[in-house]
């Protein structure tokens, strides 16, 4: 087991403590560290994430058809956000890797990341039940949900300017990495967005690269619409 301390600190970002160890440990094994992996339980979290998703979207937008709802839940569940919100919960300091995948900083890798959380919902599910694997899952992306414009279709903010952009036939933005500040653990990306017409630059801040893009895409969006 990794660092006790860490794996604690881990459970209360999660809002769940584990009965059986070796299940969070399992969870929290990389297929390069041994065959005794999280792939498995991977697939469990996978559909436990699905479902409890879909069942809040569906509460939360009765009038919203099939299709949108279908997309919308398609942008939560995808990689990059489960990654994104690996990060906040610092899970790539509990992960137990191979040493090549440490040496090329898998603990960073957006894929293992959005796998061992996808695992810990699997080993929460099998650990007490899908009630409250659902209810961590909640716990997570709440958040999330009550930041969505279903007006906007699910679609994230680097595709909104995108496509206002080409509707205005205008030339498509450029993402520049200005700096990265803190430890290698706990890392803040500084990204600018910069509009050739009408000339604009927004600078967005996140956990991950992709995370600084999408604010600095969405303060474009904003000022484009002002």
């Amino acid at each position: 087991m990794n660092n006790p301390i860490l794996t604690q600190r881990l459970q209360q970002a999660l809002g769940y403590t584990f009965i059986r160890a070796e299940l969070l440990t399992q969870a929290l094994t990389h297929r390069s560290y041994g065959s005794l992996n999280n792939e498995r339980l991977e697939f469990l979290g996978d559909s436990v994430l699905n479902c409890t998703v879909a069942r809040a979207l569906y509460d939360a937008f009765p009038g919203l058809p099939e299709g949108s709802l279908s997309r919308l839940r398609a942008n939560l569940v995808r990689q990059e956000t489960l990654a994104e919100i690996a990060v906040t919960l610092r899970l790539g300091d509990t992960l137990r890797l191979g040493e090549g995948e440490l040496k090329s900083g898998g603990f960073r890798r957006p894929s293992i990341l959005a796998d061992a959380l996808e695992s810990l919902f699997g080993a929460i599910f099998l650990e007490a039940g899908f009630d409250e694997a659902a209810r961590v899952v909640r716990h997570l992306f709440d958040p999330l949900l009550a930041q969505i414009d279903p007006k906007a279709s699910g679609k994230d903010p680097k595709t909104q300017l995108q496509e206002w952009l080409q509707s205005h036939r205008q030339p498509l933005p450029e993402y520049r990495l200005i700096s990265t500040e803190g430890e290698a653990h706990d890392q803040n990306f500084i990204v600018e967005c910069v509009l050739g017409k009408p000339a604009r630059i927004t600078r967005g801040v996140g956990k991950s690269r992709r995370a600084a893009e999408q604010e600095a895409a969405r303060l474009a969006c904003d000022a484009l619409q002002k």
